[in-house]
């Protein structure tokens, strides 16, 4: 598989009157072409300005890219200037945001909406950018395109709304597409749909997409590969398997363990202990440590590196060291995993 996408040490800072908030803080990935990357993690892990650093959307001048290299085909964004980014926006990466009211503007028309992408990026004249935008609300499943093409954002569900921003983000068939919780505001049933539309759109167009959730249960059954976050680092990462039958770090047998199940017969809902690090003074060490009951010593004084699990799985976790103490996943990961293997990941969640 060629790679659309290296990420290499990326650490973004927020200066505030507070200090530094060390948001991101040497991540790495990579993504190739027609594949499915979840990043996923609690609020605060730096998710979220990852991604929005890939698209260089980050506010200015309180963010600084302090170092690392973002290549999007060989070339790296970080040091491409505001033009040479309005060139790549919306043509070659692409963004579905969390909030389809707030990304939608309420005074324009849904059609003008979707043409203006393609008369600025494709230079197409206006009759051919509104039959591509009936097209493609075709396409994302809205009814009636030649009705709805003319209304407004108000005059549309939050469902609809959202099928309308990925319209909107799909209209120049961009390479990359990132998706930042596009369906945390809609209702289990909605949020099925808008996965499986597009899971059905990259299909069609061999995009790549980057998947950003707080909820590992949504990416089950979509991602091919899962990167956790934790304190703005990626603690472990690997393929949607090795994620899901055979996680390593303990960070995240606790996102597995707090995911409900059908069959569950427990009173409360598991979680994961104490709180996120604050990341104007991240602590030495591990940062999960202070919440991971089977932190050892060394965690409280040295960060650990990734280990390799597999050429597929790596995890930064002291507990995969030689010499390190066997420890297994606790009971209620355990049931879950073995819910995923007997059921399939999406029956099982």
């Amino acid at each position: 598989m060629s790679k659309l996408l290296e990420v290499k040490d990326l650490r973004v800072s927020f200066n505030t009157y507070n200090g530094e908030v060390q948001a991101v803080r040497g991540v790495s990935f990579d993504l190739n072409k027609g594949e499915t990357l979840a990043i996923v993690g609690e609020s605060g892990s730096g998710k979220s300005v990852t991604s929005n650093a890939l698209m260089r959307l980050l506010p200015e001048p309180q963010s600084v890219i302090k170092t690392g290299e973002i290549l999007f085909e060989g070339e790296d964004i970080v040091k491409k200037t505001k033009k040479e980014m309005q060139k790549i926006r919306g043509k070659e990466i692409s963004m579905v945001f969390q909030d389809p009211m707030s990304s939608l503007n309420p005074t324009m028309k849904i059609g003008n909406q979707i043409m203006e992408g393609l008369i600025l990026h494709q230079n197409m004249s206006k009759a051919d950018a509104r039959k591509r935008a009936l097209e493609l609300l075709e396409l994302v499943g809205i009814p009636q395109p030649e009705v709805r093409i003319n209304q407004f954002p108000h005059q549309f569900s939050g469902g609809m709304r959202q099928r309308v921003v990925v319209a909107i983000a799909l209209a120049c068939n961009p390479k990359i597409l990132i998706a930042d919780e596009p369906t945390t505001a809609l209702d289990v049933t909605i949020q099925a749909q808008i996965l499986e539309l597009m899971k059905d759109i990259q299909k069609k167009t061999d995009s790549a997409i980057i998947f950003i959730t707080h909820d590992l249960g949504v990416v089950a059954n979509v991602a091919d590969r899962v990167a956790v976050m934790y304190a703005g680092k990626i603690v472990e990462i690997g393929t949607v398997d090795d994620i899901f039958y055979n996680p390593k770090h303990p960070y995240t047998w606790g996102l597995i363990g707090s995911m409900p199940t059908l069959d569950s017969d427990d009173e409360e809902l598991f979680a994961i202990p104490g709180s996120p690090p604050n990341m104007l003074k991240p602590p030495e060490g591990d940062a999960f440590a202070p919440r991971n009951k089977y932190a050892l010593e060394i965690d409280k004084v040295m960060e650990p590196p990734m280990f390799k699990v597999s050429d597929t799985h790596y995890a930064a976790t002291w507990l995969l060291h030689e010499d390190a103490p066997k420890i297994e996943p606790p009971d209620s990961v355990k049931q879950r995993m073995q819910g995923f293997s007997q059921t399939g990941r999406k029956d099982g969640i």
